[in-house]
Formats: C-alpha cells, sequence, structure tokens
C-alpha cells in the first residue's frame, strides 16, 4: 500500500481454479475497488467504499468481482465447493421516514447484469413478471431487508433471509445477534455499520448467517443456522460474487464499507477499527448547526482532554508490548490484558479448569459481549510456549469448522502470553470417559463424537487451501460442547503446508500411544499419521480403555497389541467396553473396531484417508467396499510391506 490513507475498503478473495482441495489464493488490498464490476448506480466513493445505490427513487445498483469465481468442481455434479464470506454494509435511513425503502443482498449469481431486473422490493435481483422462481436462475442471495412486502411472505420490515431462485426467502430471521442467552435487536436502516458472516459447508450441508455491530466478535450463535440445505443444483461451475441493492420510493443508500471472500476456507477478518459511520460523512446532514453548536460548547474542554489523554498514554505505552509483524498478518482479534484480567477475576485459582505443559487454562467471561471462553496462558520465556503460541494463532485463528474449537483472541502482557477460545462446557472426553462420576458416556454419544472428530479432521485435511497436520490427536485434545459434540483443539502442535508440499518435521510431537511408527522412525508428520492416531481413537473409545496402560506394573498388554491378538482368534467384537453393558449399536461397534485397526496399520499407505472414514462412519459407505479396496491395493504375498492390510482384508472379509 506504500504511503496511502488507512485502509478503509477491504477485499479478499480466495479463488478456485483446479480441484476443491487445490484453492489458488489471489488477495486484493485496495481503496478504490477497482478489481469489481459496477453496474446501474453503483459508484465508488474514495476512502468509503462503494455505493450501491444514492438517495434517488427507484434505482438500482450492483457490484461484483470482476472475474467469475469457481463455486463447483466440473468434475462431479455434487461437488459444490464450499464458502465463507464477512462484510461490512450500512443503510442510511430514508430521508422520509414514512416512505419505503428497500434494501441490499448479497448475492452468487451466474450473470453479471442486471439490465432487466427490477428496482424496489426486487432488490435489482428480478424482473416483475417472469424470472422470479425459476430453477434456471441459479442465484443463492441473503437479503438484508427493511420493507415488510407481502408478495414474498416478508416476516416484518427488518429481517435477514436466505433466497434460492427468488425472493421468498426458505429461511428469514429478524435482524439481530445473540450475546450469551439474550438476543438484542439490530435496525438494519439505522445508519450504523453493520458485519454479516455467511458460511457455506458443502461436506456438511450447512449454511451459517450471523449480524452484529461492525467491530463487535462473530456471534457465537448464528442469527439463521440450516442443516441439511444443498446447493448442488443452485450453483454452477462458474459464478458472480458480489452485491445488489435497489431503492423503492425514498431511501438514502446502501454502502459497502468492506468484504472478504472465500472458497473452501475462512474468509480472512476484516480489520473494521478505522471504518466510521457513512452518517459521519454524509453532506446532506441537517445537523450541521447542532453539530457547530456542540464543538464550540466543547472546546474548553479539548485542550485539557487532549493534554490528560497524552500523559494516560505515554504511560500506558511504556507497559504495552509492540504490535509485531506476525501479529498484523495473521490475527487481528488482540484482546485487552484488563478484559481477560476482568473475565477470570483476576486469574484467581477456582477459575483454573486444566493445566498444560506451559501453563493454565482458565474460565472466563468476556465483559464485552458475555462470551464464555477459556483463557490459556503461556509463560513467555519458554522459547517452546512462544512457538506454540504462534502455531496456535496462525493455524486455529484462520480455520473455522463447527467440529474445531474456535479461538476468539489473544493477549500479550509482560512475560505472559494469552489464547482466548471457546469454553467447552463438558470438557474433554477422555475427562468424561474415565474420570467422570456421573455415570457411563453412552454409545450413541460415543459414535457422535468420533463422527464429529472426522468430520474437523477431513475439513484439515482437504476442505481448506492448506493442508493442516494437528499432529497431536488424542482423547485429551477432543472437548465437549454444551451438546456433547466434538470438537477438536489444541492446535499447538499443528503445521499448515500447501498440498502439494510434504512436510518434514525435526523432532517427533505427539503422544505416546497415539504416535504412527514412521514418525518415531522419521520424525515426519503427514495427514496419514493423524490417520492413525485417530484410528486409535477410535478403538479407545469402542474398548474404553486408554491406548498405553497407566500402570508399568499392569498384566494388561498395550491396546493395538491386545485388539489384533483378538482379531487374530475372531473375538474382535470382545473389545467392546463392558462398561456400556452391552447397550451398543453392533453394527455400528464392528464398523468402529474393524475402521479403527485399519486407520492404525503399521504401514501408511494402507490406511484409508480421512473422507473414506468420514463416509464409513455415517453410513455413507460400507466397510466392506472399502476394504476390498485396500485389498486390491495390497499384493498378496508375506514378503510384501503391505502384508498386514492383506491379512487383515481376507481376516475380516470371512463371512461378510
Amino acid at each position: 500500500m506504500g504511503n496511502s490513507p488507512v485502509v478503509v475498503a477491504l477485499f479478499l478473495v480466495l479463488l478456485c481454479p483446479g480441484p476443491a482441495v487445490e484453492a489458488q489464493t489471489d488477495f486484493i488490498d485496495e481503496t478504490n475497488f477497482s478489481f469489481v464490476n459496477l453496474s446501474g448506480s453503483a459508484t465508488v466513493i474514495p476512502d468509503v467504499g462503494i455505493r450501491l445505490t444514492d438517495q434517488a427513487e427507484f434505482i438500482k445498483g450492483r457490484a461484483l468481482y470482476s472475474e467469475p469465481v469457481r463455486m463447483k468442481d466440473g468434475g462431479s455434479v455434487d461437488e459444490t465447493f464450499s464458502f465463507s464470506t464477512t462484510f461490512v454494509f450500512c443503510i442510511l435511513p430514508p430521508s422520509d421516514l414514512s416512505m419505503a425503502g428497500d434494501g441490499l443482498a448479497f448475492i452468487i449469481t451466474p450473470r453479471a447484469s442486471q439490465d432487466k431486473a427490477a428496482t424496489g422490493q426486487y432488490l435489482g435481483l428480478f424482473d416483475k413478471f417472469t424470472s422470479m422462481g425459476q430453477s434456471s436462475n441459479h442465484l443463492f442471495a441473503v437479503e438484508f431487508d427493511i420493507v415488510k412486502n407481502e408478495e414474498f411472505n416478508d416476516i416484518n420490515g427488518n429481517h435477514v433471509g436466505v433466497d434460492l431462485n427468488s425472493l421468498i426467502s426458505i429461511e428469514s430471521k429478524s435482524a439481530g445477534y445473540w450475546i450469551g442467552n439474550q438476543f438484542l435487536e439490530l435496525d438494519l436502516k439505522s445508519g450504523q455499520n453493520i458485519q454479516a458472516w455467511i458460511d457455506y459447508d458443502h461436506l456438511q450441508k450447512e449454511l451459517n448467517v450471523s449480524v452484529a455491530p461492525a467491530g463487535s466478535l462473530r456471534p457465537e450463535i448464528p442469527l439463521i443456522y440450516m442443516e441439511n440445505l444443498s446447493l448442488s443444483s443452485i450453483l454452477e461451475e462458474e459464478m458472480y460474487v458480489g452485491f445488489s441493492a435497489s431503492t423503492g420510493l425514498t431511501i438514502a443508500g446502501n454502502y459497502i464499507l468492506a468484504w472478504s471472500f472465500s472458497t473452501n476456507g475462512k474468509a480472512p477478518a476484516l480489520n473494521t477499527s478505522m471504518l466510521k459511520p457513512i452518517l459521519q460523512r454524509n453532506p446532506k446532514s441537517n445537523n450541521l448547526p447542532l453539530i457547530v453548536a456542540v464543538s464550540t460548547g466543547l472546546g474548553g474542554f479539548l485542550v485539557l482532554g487532549v493534554a490528560a489523554g497524552a500523559l494516560m498514554w505515554f504511560k500506558r505505552k511504556k507497559r504495552r508490548d509492540p504490535i509485531e509483524d506476525w501479529e498484523v498478518e495473521y490475527w487481528p482479534h488482540r484482546l485487552s490484558y484488563r478484559d481477560l484480567a476482568i473475565a477470570t477475576k483476576g486469574f484467581r485459582e477456582e477459575q483454573v479448569i486444566g493445566c498444560g505443559g506451559f501453563g493454565k487454562v482458565y474460565r472466563g467471561v468476556l465483559p464485552s459481549n458475555g462470551l464464555e471462553v477459556a483463557v490459556k496462558c503461556l509463560l513467555r520465556e519458554s522459547r517452546e510456549g512462544v512457538k506454540e503460541f504462534l502455531a496456535e494463532i496462525s493455524s486455529l485463528g484462520r480455520l473455522q469448522h463447527r467440529n474445531l474449537v474456535q479461538i476468539r483472541g489473544y493477549c500479550r502482557r509482560d512475560k505472559w502470553l494469552f489464547i482466548v477460545y471457546d469454553y467447552m462446557p463438558n470438557g474433554s472426553l477422555d475427562k468424561l470417559m474415565f474420570e467422570n462420576s456421573g455415570g457411563v458416556l453412552g454409545w450413541v454419544q460415543r459414535y457422535m463424537i468420533l463422527r464429529d472428530v472426522a468430520a474437523g479432521l477431513l475439513y484439515l485435511h482437504q476442505g481448506w487451501e492448506q493442508r493442516v497436520v494437528h499432529r497431536d490427536i488424542k482423547s485429551s485434545n477432543v472437548l465437549l460442547d454444551s451438546e456433547l459434540h466434538g470438537k477438536l483443539g489444541d492446535f499447538g502442535l499443528a503445521r499448515l503446508y500447501k498440498h502439494d508440499d510434504n512436510y518434514l518435521s525435526t523432532c517427533v510431537m505427539g503422544t505416546p500411544g497415539y504416535i504412527a511408527p514412521e514418525v518415531a522412525h522419521t520424525g515426519k508428520a503427514t495427514p496419514d499419521s493423524d490417520l492413525f492416531s485417530f484410528g486409535v481413537l477410535m478403538l479407545e473409545v469402542a474398548c474404553g480403555r486408554r491406548p498405553v496402560t497407566p500402570f508399568p506394573d499392569a498384566p494388561q498388554i498395550g491396546l493395538l497389541d491386545w485388539l489384533r491378538e483378538l482379531q487374530d482368534n475372531e473375538k474382535l467384537m470382545d473389545a467392546a467396553d463392558p462398561k456400556l453393558n452391552g447397550e451398543y449399536i453392533e453394527d455400528e461397534m464392528e464398523r468402529v473396531l474393524h475402521l479403527g485397526l485399519l486407520c492404525s496399520d503399521p504401514q501408511p499407505k494402507a490406511r484409508p484417508n480421512m473422507r473414506q472414514v468420514l463416509q464409513i462412519l455415517q453410513g455413507e459407505a460400507s466397510l466392506i467396499s472399502l476394504s476390498l479396496d485396500m485389498c486390491e491395493q495390497s499384493p498378496m504375498t508375506e514378503s510384501s510391506d503391505n502384508y498386514s492390510t492383506y491379512a487383515y482384508c481376507s481376516t475380516s472379509l470371512e463371512g461378510r
């Protein structure tokens, strides 16, 4: 950016010209939005953003990224890409509040032109007669509507709706956001800057939409959450992404101030701290006399305020750590130490919920938004602690998936580093399985947790623009939310690399019992080694036994050796956790045991991939078909390196 002014309009795009797992990044950072195509009334206001519509009647404006974005794998009808976007918008209130305005919409459309589209309630998306509701429209939109239109079954005059090929929303909610258990209404036409987040996960077929005042953290509970939503019939291979808006009788304007978009990855976070409300810039404002009067009256206090503020600033600057380059590059959500101290009640011992190798973890509630969080503290003097801190910030901070623990921010204070992430009320899986005095974790919950972890791992391995190797998958790193859904946490050992790269580690990382043999021998960590650890986790959950016996003098052998011995004697089902008292689905138990042994095969090439594992756990593929595939890939000789897999296939397929 050189010496240009502070960036107010930010646009970051992640294009995907190849297969879904091989996205190519194209970052753009400008203040004039020269990379968008504008039509209708849309125009760029320097140092402000895009004005889609101004204060005029029955006009429409559209702003789209200049090149079509690939939204589907051309080799498969159903391989729709996931996408994620966040943007800041402003809808100025109508100049005459008795007159009707309309609103704006984020859109994904195959057509860049809006020549035939109508204004008013049609948002510049459809004409008045023929196009509404046609499957050939291939339109996905999220509308931010400030008028109740009876013909579209609108719920009210201040709502957010999801539209497919029509303006009759398939789901809509009154505009607002959640703070804890409290829902706060949000007036879309208030003139304030509002941030929106829209995420679609094609693997889970889930859509999340949230809104909040710009500068707030993303609400923990989305405004709109939709399950079983497939966009395969809506999205074409290449689509245009952007915004459309229109006016009715009279309205002052629709603005886009900042925007980021990504396919197959989390949309980059926006720096909203320098975005000022459009109302403060509006030259047509009639409040000038009042502003002058108030400014004059406060002039005397201004000098004293500046002097006092400067003194406080210099005092605080001496205690504040400088913001380093990696902080700007990786993650902008730096929280204040004061807020963390308030959240954790001064880091009291009764707030401690866990201890790790580099510090304690505290439970807290952020005073700014009431969000319940966990605060991990790391001593800065520890070189390894700083390395883990950087890794967790750079990886987890840029990833978002329902089965990954979401990071909320970080803080630095003197010799201490703090990572703030979502609090998981049910703790970790290992504590619930092995230290739970309240009862036995049932099979239904165990199986659901395994599916959740598999979905999170698939996202890490194949769902983002870079592969993420977790390197420390174990039951204590599987955290459980209020509904016992599993989420992978502790990314302190995670590493990122491009899909066509090999990752080399100079030291063995992980936990004994979960470490793949090749990692112990070579120090190389790959998605295959994550598969091994996940296989051990599956067996641990099914058997109710830790992978390594905690008492060295116990007569029991290691979990994997014990299970392979049972398998050789065709007694594998005897390994089912006796604490379940036989209360499990036999087919699922057998599936987990066999699949766990396949994933923990000593030979990396003999293991299935994460997509195959998830398909089997979800019942979308059979273990028999996977075993046949593995057998076909393995030579049938004892001298082969994959002989163990062939022997397993031969045994597991008998009688099936």
